[in-house]
């Protein structure tokens, strides 16, 4: 179409550029709903972000993540919520769990899921030497599913304690924050951003309801045979992206081999080349989910 307007002149030009414009913008639309076509895609999201070995190290690079994560989804104009923060002995965070609330928010976040690597001169060594640490991020749909849910009583185990980190007086100096563990799998969902104890437990109840969806889900993979390939893509010597401060300036997807230079504007929250990147790869071999 662009080889044939070269060719018109007047108001014709202008106004098939014009159409060219809407029919550009509505091939754009189409795409973005083929990458975003999965079941729970349109879905809000849990985010958690835990560091690996490495102390300090690793949990200042998960304190990164969670700016770099806060950032991105208030670019989106999505809606976010902490509402679960360990902060580390030193310095960073022990686990963080942010509830993203917003259209195609799962869809767009599930492209975090894996192990992050960082590698830059670290602030915490005096000799300033080049470390690298790890982070691993899981994304997890809330769903109505969710909501089918049903938890025996009997298998669960309710803890309250005081929240740690900022909040307020009122926050720190009441049991608030509220731990539920789900005894027969173990698994376990806290949250402390509210000063009510019943609303705290209200969002560790969604969130614990979306793990057991997930461990559901998974199990059911593994019958087909697909679950051990979702292992591969989280395991913790399979990072999905390097981020590189020093000796040079990087982040690269190694999924998609997408990466730039500007390091900054990634950790400030610039994410949607690699998410783009990442969707157009998975629908094209048709493994959008």
């Amino acid at each position: 179409m662009y080889e044939l307007l070269e060719k018109e002149s007047g108001e014709d030009y202008d106004n098939l550029m014009v159409e060219l414009e809407r029919i550009e913008t509505d091939i754009t639309g189409w795409e973005f709903e083929r990458m975003l076509g999965g079941k729970d895609d349109r879905r809000s999201c849990i985010l958690t972000i835990h560091p690996g070995a490495g102390g300090t190290e690793s949990a200042d690079w998960a304190a990164m993540l969670l700016r770099m994560y806060l950032h991105y989804v208030e670019r989106r104009h999505f809606k976010a919520d902490v509402i679960d923060l360990q902060p580390g002995d030193q310095a960073g965070i022990k686990s963080a769990s942010i509830e993203v609330d917003g259209e195609y928010a799962y869809g767009r976040l599930k492209a975090e899921s894996g192990v992050h690597r960082l590698v830059r001169i670290s602030p915490f060594d005096a000799s300033s030497r080049r470390h690298t640490s790890f982070c691993s991020v899981f994304v997890y749909p809330e769903t109505e599913e969710a909501g089918e849910i049903v938890i025996d009583p009997n298998d669960l185990r309710i803890d309250t304690y005081r929240a740690s980190g900022a909040g307020g007086q009122h926050v720190n100096k009441t049991d608030s924050a509220v731990r539920l563990t789900h005894i027969p799998t173990g698994i376990v969902a806290t949250c402390q951003s509210e000063r009510s104890q019943h609303r705290n437990r209200d969002a560790a109840m969604r969130f614990l309801k979306a793990k057991l969806l997930k461990k559901q889900r998974e199990e059911e993979a593994r019958k087909r045979d697909e679950l051990e390939a979702q292992k591969d893509d989280i395991s913790w010597g399979s990072q999905i992206r390097s981020y590189v401060l020093h000796p040079y300036n990087m982040v690269k997807d190694h999924r998609t081999d997408m990466e730039t230079s500007n390091t900054q504007a990634v950790l400030d929250g610039d994410l949607d080349r690699f998410i783009e990147a990442f969707l157009m790869k998975e629908a094209g071999e048709g493994k959008a989910s």
